[in-house]
């Protein structure tokens, strides 16, 4: 698919495949399209040309039956509005409410197994904007875990995070596609990729590598993305000396 703002294009001939039951890390610099991309794939952005399909539907018909979930990046969300996480969680059950949107009790358990999972139970009834990053991270990793979407988008859900996050958010994205859900998350933490996902995918407006992590962080490929700086820090450094590694892009 192709996505332009205007004069500026954002993606351009951009084609990828997520499978089932994968997590596949989205790896660029700030501005290769990786937010307009995950953003296209839920429906809110209109392609200028090509399509998406989840499940052989439409983004806005595969959103409206609860398909696919997205985790936005901080600066997206007003944390100011009036809800407490719990309703925030509840919201990734509407897809399942009917026209009434009044949960039931099935709905109730979902909610209170997501916060449990993300070891967020004890903040429930606490206002969105009064977690920490972290927790603000895992209370909408919790909303798409409520939502039982088959498809899990997460736009830099690391960023500005703690350890102890970090390290929840993680575990649930392994259980969540062992269970067969695909799950494409941004990172710009290269050191950490190949633990994190099955696959990997370096954007610079096209996707020019789509595989293996190992494959994807090879330096010439890097160069490719970020400049020919990451060729340098990823090369071996001279005896006796430091050696760096790619290290965050």
């Amino acid at each position: 698919m192709t996505v332009r703002y205007g004069d500026v294009t954002a993606l351009e001939h951009a084609s990828l495949t997520l499978d089932p039951g994968c997590i596949c890390g989205l790896v660029g610099m700030n501005g290769s399209g990786k937010s307009t991309l995950f953003k296209t794939i839920m429906g809110l952005v209109k392609p200028d040309a090509g399509s998406v399909r989840i499940h052989g539907t439409p983004p806005a018909r595969a959103r409206r039956n609860g398909e696919v979930a997205y985790v936005p990046q901080s600066e997206e969300v007003d944390w100011s509005f009036p809800v407490s996480v719990r309703d925030v969680v509840m919201m990734g059950r509407y897809g399942r409410m009917g026209f009434t949107r009044r949960p039931r009790k099935a709905d109730h358990n979902a909610v209170d197994c997501a916060l449990e999972r993300v070891e967020l139970t004890g903040f429930a009834d606490r206002q969105i904007g009064r977690l920490s990053g972290g927790q603000k991270k895992r209370a909408f990793v919790a909303r798409g875990i409520a939502q039982e979407a088959s498809v899990l988008l997460l736009d830099e859900p690391f960023a500005g995070v703690d350890k102890r996050s970090e390290a929840t958010i993680t575990s649930q994205l392994r259980v969540l596609a062992d269970d067969g859900c695909s799950v494409l998350v941004s990172t710009h933490d290269l050191q950490a990729l190949p633990a994190l996902a099955d696959q990997a995918v370096l954007l610079m407006r096209r996707v020019l590598v789509h595989g293996h992590p190992s494959e994807v962080l090879r330096p010439e490929h890097l160069a490719r993305a970020f400049g020919l700086d990451v060729m340098a820090a990823a090369a071996p450094a001279p005896a006796g000396g430091p050696r760096n590694g790619a290290g965050n892009a």
